[in-house]
């Protein structure tokens, strides 16, 4: 997992998180569910976590 900042060009920040695999790439199943967790986890949950 890679989480990337930067500048939105104004006063805020973007960020941006990749999911780094090895080969061979996941299935295009596997990679869904893959996509939903994290984002469940990160967009979800770790907002939970601050109160938002």
């Amino acid at each position: 997992m890679r989480f990337e900042l930067a500048s939105d060009g104004r006063s805020g920040s973007m960020v941006r998180w990749r999911l780094l695999v090895t080969e061979p790439l996941p299935d295009a199943s596997l990679l869904g569910h893959l996509r939903k967790r994290l984002n469940q986890l990160i967009n979800a949950d770790l907002r939970y976590t601050f109160g938002q």
